[in-house]
């Protein structure tokens, strides 16, 4: 059986090549965590290969000091082939299969297209009750629910919130078994403790030491920087949303709130964050080395962040222009994006945050178990 035939894609054989060849080579064993995992095997199949392809975190420094990458005959190129793997990966994994072709389509559309068709349910829905309500102005406590009730706003968005939890737990635990880890390692505190530090910090986004690598061979922490920006404004709406739950039904507290309560000074914050990082981040997607690049799946990479980005400006101009006649819609278009997020969360870029955790788990345990001396 050939090398190809013996791999579900033809980019895990060809990841099955380079990794044979950085195996021969390990010049790049200093750069991050994938060719120290790589060094610990002899032969790969598929479940290593989207082990490392998800352990890699895209930041070229092994194609620039690749003595083998293109024009080189050898054509060693590992981000690009690994992107591939990784975004393959997401579809492989994906939960139900009958939505595994999503990944195959524009998912910017499909996202945008739902955001709309809830937008028209809710402008719809509060229309049919009343429509002098969609464009009167309302002020103090409770005055969204006076467009939408909290009960029907509260089902309709935690079923939705729900499935994507499934979805994404459903996929998680494909990946973790193909990758043929035992999942006792999800118990030992050392693996996960070491997991949370790296994702936390993006160790492995740092090129080695010197930065991440875009559209030339000068290295920089731009990458790095939007990473954060968007990651932790994610934390700090979730937390925003969190607060305002607890608000709600531990302490009869109604939304909207004070511009200086807790809810929203971290969904203030958390929306700056997620307006600059995903905006910085495709700016320097765009800009990339297309040699690094997996070209056909921007589309996907690009709907995730514009959703965070649309989740944050109508979020924003919500809280701006909540006591004015723009209110009812503004919240109506921002329910439907938020809505439209999360539904797409378990078929986007999103999903590469779970499993690259997931991988860097495993790595810190293998780590830790390798002899010395």
């Amino acid at each position: 059986m050939s090398q190809s035939e013996s791999h579900a894609t033809a980019a895990l054989a060809e990841a099955d090549r380079l990794m044979t060849v950085c195996n021969s080579c390990r010049y790049c064993e200093g750069l991050c965590a994938v060719f120290p995992a790589m060094e610990l095997r002899r032969s790969f199949g598929d479940g290593d290969l989207n082990y490392l392809a998800n352990l890699c975190h895209g930041c070229g420094a092994c194609y620039v000091d690749c003595q083998f990458s293109p024009p080189h005959e050898f054509n060693v190129n590992v981000p690009q082939t690994l992107a591939e793997v990784r975004a393959q990966s997401y579809r492989a994994y994906a939960w139900p299969a009958a939505l595994r072709p999503v990944f195959d389509r524009n998912g910017l559309a499909i996202s945008v297209l739902a955001a709309l068709a809830v937008t028209a349910f809710v402008t719809g829905f509060i229309g049919w009750n009343d429509a002098r309500v969609l464009f009167a102005a309302h002020t103090g406590p409770g005055s969204f629910y006076k467009l939408m009730p909290h009960n029907t706003m509260a089902l309709l968005f935690g079923a939705v919130f729900l499935y994507a939890l499934l979805a994404l737990a459903m996929g998680a635990r494909a990946f973790w078994r193909d990758i043929g880890e035992p999942a006792a390692t999800l118990s030992q505190p050392k693996p996960l403790l070491s997991a949370v530090r790296d994702a936390g910090s993006l160790r492995y986004l740092d090129g080695g030491g010197v930065g991440c690598y875009n559209e030339d061979e000068r290295p920089t922490d731009s990458r790095r920087f939007y990473h954060h920006l968007t990651f932790y404004g994610f934390l700090l709406c979730f937390a925003s949303t969190s607060t305002a739950t607890l608000y709600h039904y531990l302490r009869g507290l109604e939304a909207p709130y004070p511009w200086y309560d807790l809810p929203v000074v971290l969904g203030t914050l958390g929306g700056i964050g997620l307006l600059v990082g995903p905006v910085g981040l495709l700016a320097a997607k765009w800009r990339r080395d297309p040699q690094m690049r997996d070209e056909p799946r921007a589309g996907m990479d690009a709907a995730f962040l514009v959703m965070l980005f649309l989740t944050s400006i109508t979020g924003l101009l919500l809280l701006v222009l909540r006591s004015t006649p723009a209110m009812g819609l503004l919240l109506a278009i921002h329910l439907g994006v938020v809505f439209a997020l999360f539904l797409s969360l378990p078929y986007g870029k999103f999903v590469h945050g779970i499993y690259r955790f997931l991988a860097l788990v495993r790595y810190a345990r293998e780590r830790h178990d390798e002899p010395t001396g």
